[in-house]
């Protein structure tokens, strides 16, 4: 039994998917191929969003996620859909007139059943984004199937795609998710069809072993037949005890690391994650840490809370970095503008990687439904996982950059640092910026201290 780790399951394929235009597109395939059940669990649905940005021809699903909802009911009878959403988010819904419309068409379909999920203590949110299909594949990361998602790894400036139901632009987004498939997916059932009892669901059978894996046909696995971990976070409510394996998995990770932590998250407000690297950096020989994040967080109260900690807390571990290890990045287009980062994502020493909901606050490491994935290559069998993660964080400081791939990679094996590539890349491309550290104010402290 673990503090850190719910349980570890075999994955017959993994696969990470980096920004939401790549996702929305695989898993709506996925669902086409889907026999028995379609479980979404997300913190958001806008049922107005559409899923595919290419254009449609004769015979193609509806694009839509509300029309393409009802359009798999009707396609496949038997086939069960059921969506749990949080239940606070409930409350934007109604500002979205044709999405009550889409509900009272799910309604009235008896394959549909659509939940809000209340099983939570007060001013906690259901955070997890998890799809389960036939308990074969599932998607377990930080997109939601919402507006202001898609995007591609380009993250263009002034992208005409990137529009939102209303037809108003939005900003570049980053975001990423994992698929897997096999057993780590038929945990993720039974962690889905759990969630949905306790918010009230009429208990669920698992599906049927028969049907054959919902995974498209054109998309390669990155990791096969790999042990994966799963953590989660859940408040105490009810019947429901307390869990954070997600805070004891973060601590145990960040002391692990030997050479390096590539991080890439939306807040950083917790004081212990804060803690675990600064003691990392008062070390005769520390790794280096990198993490990217938005410039400013979502929202005025956001902005006030999670930035003001941030910079308490950035501030704070540069005390102890006397060997200038620790940095702290923003992400901006070609042109200047801010990139938001949504992603859940860190890499350890090219032998973890680990993604999924849970953010670097104190929300996520206690209080919010969380569910974190990893691969571990110091697991029996996982060895093989390693190039591939390495690629990964070279193509991810690639994307942010603007240099190639390759390049990063050469960069890297050359021995030099992250900070090295990031800061040495002047190429008229995107780019990472040093994180702007704003004196407070006794308000704006207050505020942060209380996060």
């Amino acid at each position: 039994e673990s503090d850190s780790i719910w349980c570890n399951v075999k994955a017959s394929r993994a696969r990470p998917v980096i920004d939401a235009a790549d996702y929305f597109e695989i898993i709506q395939v996925a669902m086409m191929n889907a026999k028995h059940r379609i479980m979404l669990i997300g913190w958001d649905f806008d049922t107005r969003i559409d899923l595919t940005r290419s254009r449609r021809k004769k015979g193609d699903p509806p694009k839509r996620l509300g029309d393409f909802i009802l359009w798999l009911a009707h396609r496949t009878p038997g086939l069960e859909i059921k969506l749990l959403k949080w239940n606070i988010g409930a409350l934007k819904m109604l500002g979205r007139g044709q999405t009550i419309v889409d509900v009272a068409k799910w309604a009235m379909h008896s394959q549909i059943e659509f939940k809000l999920d209340s099983a939570h203590p007060v001013g906690c949110s259901h955070h997890q984004k998890i799809v389960v299909i036939d308990d074969k594949m599932a998607a377990c990361g930080g997109i939601d199937m919402t507006a202001d998602r898609w995007d591609t790894r380009e993250h263009l400036d002034g992208d005409p795609k990137r529009k939102r139901p209303n037809g108003k632009p939005y900003g570049p987004w980053h975001d990423c998710t994992m698929l897997v498939e096999g057993d780590a997916a038929a945990a993720l059932a039974v962690l889905s069809r759990a969630r949905w009892e306790l918010a009230g669901g009429e208990p669920l059978e698992p599906c049927p072993a028969d049907a054959a894996s919902p995974w498209p046909e054109f998309l390669s696995a990155e990791y096969q037949f790999v042990e994966m971990g799963i953590a989660r976070t859940r408040a105490e409510y009810k019947n429901a005890w307390e869990i954070r394996e997600i805070q004891h998995l973060f601590l145990e990770q960040i002391a692990r690391a030997k050479k390096f932590i590539y991080a890439e998250n939306q807040y950083f407000a917790s004081p212990k994650i804060a803690d675990a690297i600064a003691k990392r950096m008062s070390e005769a020989e520390p790794p280096e840490i990198i993490i990217v994040g938005p410039k400013t967080a979502d929202g005025w109260l956001e902005q006030k809370a999670m930035d003001g900690a941030r910079a308490q807390l950035v501030r704070a571990i540069g005390e102890h970095d006397t060997k200038k290890r620790f940095a702290y990045y923003t992400p901006k287009t070609t042109g200047g503008d801010d990139i938001y980062v949504h992603a859940k994502l860190m890499i350890i020493d090219d032998r973890i990687l680990r993604i999924g909901s849970a953010n670097m606050n104190n929300r996520s490491l206690g209080l919010d439904s969380e569910c974190d994935i990893f691969i571990d290559c110091a697991r029996p069998g996982n060895e093989s996982a390693c190039d591939n993660i390495k690629a990964l964080r070279a193509s991810l400081i690639a994307e942010h950059v603007g240099l190639s791939a390759e390049r990063v990679a050469q960069l890297l094996d050359s021995g030099s640092s992250m900070r090295a590539i990031i800061e040495g890349a002047t190429a008229a491309g995107p780019s990472l910026e040093r994180l702007y550290l704003p004196e407070l104010d006794e308000a704006e402290k207050t505020i942060a201290d209380n996060a």
